[in-house]
């Protein structure tokens, strides 16, 4: 029971938050609006942590890997089955809800809140969007919420240099290090507050759009499982098949992987678990203690598919309806690249909703919305960011010894 609280408590606590909204929401009506002082609050905390939060984590990171050795083929292998994973991942979902469109029901209910369409606008050249998105003419720039992309760039660009120059700058190390912890520690301690100000939010929302919404929020919840058990099941089984690892012996290596992400909401939790797992399916130890830990930051399928549905989500609520395979194309890589960034970022949901929002043009606020369907879907999520990154190790083992 200890252990059950531990795990999930902040997610029960979360959810409770958003039930007992949603409750006030339709009880209250307009009138709910009378909460959302609280909610915004709670918001504007959260902004005023992201920056130098995305800022020292990703830093750190660069200088992580740089200390680990991970480099040469094992790494550029494992980045490659990291993105082509990620891809199919995206590709598959992204079908999967043009199908089962659980987002129909939230079609143009944006209202007031600030929308640009950013990147999927159409008098934006395809050219100028990915330099506005990936990059900022003037350094203070950075310093916004509404830049994370260039934010995340530049934070590389300063780990790398940290990690390449090493004991020529002890002192900017260990402030990089140290940065990080402090402001992780803060944005854990804030988000103790999150089934307040998310759950009063949800009351203003629910106020405003009426209880249609709590339905689209379950069946995007049942899309969402649909596709993890899919990718789960079958994609990873050809994954076995092309590894050419006896299926009885995967899914009996597969099966403590799982039951360790569903248990504890952790991919991080699973390391342990994954890396006597690959040994026992014949990875070797250079590989797993290199391919492991660096997919449980970089490489989380389970996060493109929910991010997927943020997107899908966010872009419907303000009207638009995607079509064509250069908007399609541009929405997976959105989900991918987000995924991947955001892994490396310590506390990275609310970071990953604050990077959708400055993508597309939404304002931040909005990401409080978004933030629901990631606590909805966290448990799925993270089962196939856990056992995808067991499965990237064999694949990284059956490419560079061939």
């Amino acid at each position: 029971m200890n252990s059950f609280v531990k795990n999930y408590g902040s997610t029960l606590l979360l959810l409770a938050g958003l039930a007992v909204g949603g409750v006030l929401g339709v009880a209250l009506g307009e009138d709910a609006a009378v909460l959302r002082p609280v909610g915004n609050l709670f918001l504007n905390l959260v902004f005023v942590l992201v920056v130098p939060l995305v800022f020292f984590s990703v830093a750190q990171s660069l200088v992580v890997l740089k200390k680990n050795g991970i480099i040469g083929r094992v790494l550029g292998t494992a980045l490659g089955v990291f993105l082509a994973m990620s891809l199919i991942t995206g590709i598959f979902t992204f079908g999967l809800m043009s199908v089962w469109n659980p987002f129909a029901a939230v079609l143009g209910q944006g209202g007031e809140i600030s929308f640009s369409g950013g990147f999927l606008d159409e008098e934006v050249h395809i050219g100028d969007a990915l330099v506005g998105a990936f990059s900022v003419n003037d350094f203070p720039l950075l310093l916004s919420r509404e830049h994370l992309l260039p934010l995340i760039v530049f934070a590389s660009l300063f780990g790398l240099a940290v990690a390449l120059l090493g004991q020529k700058v002890p002192t900017v190390e260990k402030l990089v290090g140290e940065g990080s912890q402090v402001f992780m520690k803060m944005m854990e301690v804030l988000m103790k507050l999150a089934p307040i100000g998310i759950g009063c939010y949800f009351a203003d929302t629910i106020g405003q759009l009426g209880g249609q919404i709590m339905g689209s929020y379950l069946e995007i919840f049942l899309v969402m499982s649909t596709a993890c058990a899919v990718i789960l099941i079958v994609f990873y089984t050809l994954c076995a098949l092309y590894c050419r690892i006896p299926l009885g012996k995967f899914w009996k290596e597969m099966i403590p992987s799982v039951a360790t992400a569903a248990g504890t909401c952790s991919s991080a939790a699973c390391m342990p678990v994954n890396m006597t797992a690959a040994r026992r399916l014949g990875v070797e130890d250079q590989i797993a203690d290199g391919v492991i830990p660096l997919g449980t930051n970089l490489h989380k399928d389970g996060s493109v598919i929910n991010a997927l549905a943020k997107i899908l989500f966010a872009l419907y609520f303000f009207g638009i309806t995607p079509a064509g395979i250069g908007a399609s194309a541009l929405i997976i890589l959105l989900s991918v690249l987000q995924s991947a960034v955001v892994g490396a970022i310590p506390v990275g949901g609310m970071t990953g909703e604050l990077l959708i929002c400055a993508v597309l043009g939404i304002d931040p606020s909005f990401a409080a919305s978004l933030m629901i369907i990631g606590t909805l879907c966290d448990i799925p999520a993270t089962v196939i960011n856990a056992t995808g990154n067991l499965v990237a190790a064999t694949l990284v083992q059956r490419f560079v010894k061939k």
